[in-house]
């Protein structure tokens, strides 16, 4: 890690991102044009939503840190996939219904317990 502290960062941040993509996220569009155009048609995740603090630990996944054959990789967006399909798992173990479109809409999920 050359930089734990914007490693946090970018961690918070993805996570945040794919919580709001998997709860509130959605571009919609009719037969001619996009309908999300703005905050109010397009929601995402609001400061209200966010959790007082996230836990980020980070874990040297090789005890030499100084291997050469190691190169840099960025952290950017690997917690996204991993993120949607937890939110989808906490749904299924809340309700035994399988979510596989996002969001996960309270209306989406009214829908599917009923069906």
């Amino acid at each position: 890690m050359i930089n734990p502290e914007a490693l946090t960062r970018t961690i918070e941040g993805g996570l945040l991102h794919s919580v709001s993509r998997a709860l509130c996220e959605e571009a919609r569009f009719d037969e001619s044009k996009m309908l999300s155009v703005d905050w109010v048609t397009s929601p995402t995740l609001t400061h209200a939503d966010v959790p007082e603090r996230i836990d980020v630990i980070h874990v040297n996944g090789d005890p030499d840190p100084n291997r050469p054959d190691l190169k840099h990789y960025g952290a950017g967006e690997t917690m996204c996939k991993p993120m949607l399909a937890a939110v989808a798992n906490a749904v299924f173990d809340a309700t035994g219904v399988r979510m596989r479109r996002v969001p996960f809409t309270p209306a989406r999920v009214l829908a599917a317990l009923k069906s």
